[in-house]
């Protein structure tokens, strides 16, 4: 072979070096440039449009590919334009298989046949292009087998597996990605290289260029950079193991149906937190990484990899080389895994939804209550006992709702079309499910000492002006639906109301309060804690998980809002043990829930009616994607019954982050501004700590509530003159210099809503019956 170099060979692997290296510089940047704008959009609030995807990916292709086509066109050595060809084959397949990520985030089962089936179909083309032989020695095939499980065992300890359906799928897709690079790496082996330390090399950078632009195109937002960073050093271990395109294919197969299964696109998304499901996808990869560095160190030096001579140990040695990584995965997926399987669901909205007009006029507001529930349950359990009794003929499990007239049912896109096609149904959502993860890690604690009195915005919205004359909400209920309560907090002990139906973690099924972030913490102090956080410290609280980790569902929301109307026993059943006597007087909610969690605008607007009618004041915040106009864009805070709350600084002008209106339809949002910026509150292990967001501004309005109906008992429960009195009362504030919202469609109104919520005026308005 060393006669072979001549001057062109060696002017034709220099421009094979540098076409190399950019290709993988190219594949890096344009993955990670449009993965980081999905990520900015999702936080913005925003969606990627469909077409987002398939233009980067062709840019990507393109820029990629075309030197690799001048390559194999102009090179002069064998090896250098098999080379180029295969990599200009993969930059093409990069095209077509990563346009199929224009199908939303959620669909992820219709997304991984697509990917299988279009994998397919170029893998038959290039077998018919590319003829060879797929037979190999059992011995190189034990060692794939082994080499690939070996890449399966960060996966089985950081993810969790989907649905059935889903995980099923993900292996067909595998399959056929390994396919598929079984043939580029076959193509390049085959191209002119021969045995020896430093052609294994050579042939393993050549093909592992191939295998990080396929790697590009394989899993969707988030998955494709896990398998890049995993996958591409196993282009070492194929350079030898090819042309045994079996092999290969095993190889492949194994090591990328790891992040392809055990990870949900979905819940990678930055917007869901930075020790989420994302965070232990990097750690995967990057263990998955070491991994493929130590089996490519191992096939380059020719120490592991099989050979065909009888007396070759490491021959010998690999069936039982399998067998051990077998057992491995066999051990560490039950010890340090999340055996079973957690795909998706749908939630089936019932075509018919409860009457409750005139509900609203009943004067005793515990018949009220009472009146609103009984309706609600009766409705549902007529209306949902045909396809109640089908789901359990086709073995279907699921859960009933009440509030919103519907039925959570574990089944995907399969059962999808016939639910939809049902009379007696509206409309199927997607219900999307949090995957576990290994750790979720300690809720934010914080580090400031605790206030000495009323902080500036307690003074701001002047509520310690309230307190001089007695009043502090007592008598009042404030329910919180968020990340759960630190029960044991100073600030927040002595005002839980208790009992056997204060307390509801759908999530984990504690008995007591408890917080999975700090954010449910923070909002409730701000709402009724005492030592000068809260706004009504008199009042007493329940509380509810409605976020145990940063991704909600329709039915998520639903729980807790439940709850709040009709409180139940641990363990109880909320059709038939709810004590809509014991309902919290005012829910304060500091969540939306977007598309990506599948809301549509009406999901939650019954409930919201709802809750309305039984005299329950429903507080939710803006949102934090301002200064955009029309940003207040997701339930609940839309609906005309949402008291929709947004964000302002000490100085009293509107937050750069707070969402403005109008809302879809063209109704005025907000309803009126509250502090939202560097606001102190408790936080779990007894701590304060400042955080910023409308979600720190809700509360506010939810205390001011209660000071006004503790103060003014014949108001308690009357919605609308209760919202009249905020909107009449609060202060104007300045709107701000935001570019984007002065040249948007948005008014003032839009962004400061009638202004500034003003507790003493609110409370003292109206004469007081003591």
């Amino acid at each position: 072979m060393d006669s072979e170099i001549t001057r062109p060979r060696t002017i034709d692997v220099v421009f094979t070096v540098v076409v190399g290296l950019w290709v993988i510089g190219v594949t890096w940047v344009v993955q990670i440039v449009a993965w980081a704008i999905e990520q900015v959009l999702a936080i913005e609030g925003l969606t990627m449009p469909a077409w987002s995807w398939p233009l980067a990916v062709w840019i990507n292709a393109v820029v990629a590919g075309v030197p690799c086509v001048l390559l194999a066109l102009l090179a002069t050595t064998p090896a250098v334009r098999g080379t180029a060809r295969a990599w200009s084959v993969a930059t093409l397949a990069l095209g077509v298989l990563g346009s199929i990520r224009a199908i939303p985030i959620v669909q992820n089962e219709i997304y991984l046949a697509m990917l299988g089936l279009v994998a397919t179909v170029i893998a038959i083309g290039l077998a018919v292009w590319w003829r060879g032989s797929w037979l190999v020695t059992p011995s190189r095939l034990w060692y794939a087998a082994a080499a690939g499980l070996a890449m399966l065992l960060p996966w089985l300890w950081v993810g969790a597996l989907g649905g059935l359906l889903e995980t099923l799928l993900a292996g067909f897709a595998a399959a056929a990605i390994g396919a598929v690079a079984a043939l580029l790496a076959g193509s390049v082996a085959g191209s002119g290289f021969r045995g020896g330390t430093g052609s294994r090399l050579l042939a393993g950078l050549a093909i592992g260029v191939p295998m990080l632009v396929l790697a590009a195109a394989t899993g969707g937002t988030g998955v494709n950079l896990a398998v890049m960073l995993a996958v591409p050093l196993l282009g070492f271990v194929a350079a030898v193991l090819a042309p045994a395109r079996l092999a290969v294919n095993v190889l492949i197969a194994v090591a990328v149906v790891g992040p392809l299964g055990f990870v949900e696109p979905e819940e990678t998304l930055l917007l869901l937190g930075f020790h989420d499901v994302g965070y232990w996808a990097l750690i995967g990869a990057a263990v998955a990484a070491g991994i493929a560095a130590v089996l490519a160190v191992l096939a380059v030096v020719g120490a592991a990899v099989p050979r065909t001579g009888k007396r070759s140990w490491s021959r010998r040695l690999a069936p039982a080389t399998a067998v051990a990584a077998l057992i491995a995965a066999a051990v560490v997926y039950p010890a340090a895994g999340h055996p079973g399987f957690f795909g998706e669901r749908l939630f089936v909205v019932m075509k018919t939804q409860a009457d409750l007009r005139g509900m609203a006029k009943i004067p005793d507001l515990t018949q009220r209550r009472r009146a609103v529930y009984e309706k609600l349950v009766d409705t549902a359990v007529q209306t949902q006992a045909s396809l109640r009794a089908k789901l359990r003929a086709g073995g279907y499990a699921f859960t009933p709702y009440y509030l919103v007239n519907g039925i959570e049912v574990d089944a995907g896109p399969a059962a999808r079309r016939w639910l939809s096609a049902r009379p007696d149904v509206s409309r199927v959502l997607y219900s999307p499910q949090s995957r576990p993860i290994p750790s979720q890690g300690p809720p934010e604690r914080g580090n400031l000492p605790a206030p000495t009195g009323p902080d500036w915005n307690i003074k701001l919205v002047h509520a310690d002006q309230v307190w001089e004359q007695g009043d502090t909400g007592k008598g009042i209920v404030i329910g919180s639906s968020d990340s759960g309560v630190d029960g044991t907090h100073p600030a927040l002990a002595g005002n839980f109301r208790g009992g056997d139906d204060s307390w509801f973690d759908p999530a984990h099924h504690s008995r007591t309060p408890v917080d999975y972030n700090g954010h449910g913490t923070h909002t409730l102090g701000t709402a009724v804690g005492t030592g000068g956080i809260g706004v009504a410290p008199g009042a007493t609280w329940v509380g509810c998980v409605n976020l145990a980790r940063n991704l909600g569902n329709p039915p998520d929301y639903l729980n807790c809002m439940q709850f709040m109307l009709a409180p139940f026993r641990f363990g109880g059943d909320p059709f038939t043990d709810g004590r809509p006597q014991d309902a919290v007087d005012i829910a304060t909610n500091s969540w939306g829930c977007p598309t990506l969690e599948g809301c549509d605008l009406r999901s939650l607007q019954p409930a919201v009616d709802a809750l309305t009618a039984a005299g329950i004041f429903f507080v939710a915040a803006a949102g934090n994607e301002g200064p955009r106009c029309s940003s207040i864009d997701d339930p609940p805070a839309i609906y005309p019954n949402t008291f929709t709350v947004g964000a302002v600084d000490s100085e009293s002008v509107v937050a750069s982050f707070s969402s403005r209106g109008p809302v879809h339809g063209g109704a005025a949002k907000p309803d009126v501004v509250a502090p939202g910026v560097d606001v102190v509150s408790a936080l779990p292990g007894g701590g304060y700590g400042r955080l910023s967001g409308t979600s720190m501004a809700t509360p506010h309005v939810a205390g001011v509530v209660a000071l006004i109906w503790s103060a003014h008992p014949e108001l308690r429960g009357n919605i609308p003159e209760t919202a009249e009195i905020l909107r009449r009362t609060a202060i104007p504030v300045a709107v701000g210099n935001d570019p984007l919202a002065i040249t948007g469609d948005c008014g003032p109104t839009d962004q400061t809503g009638s202004g500034l919520i003003d507790a003493n005026g609110a409370v003292y308005s109206i004469p007081l019956r003591r």
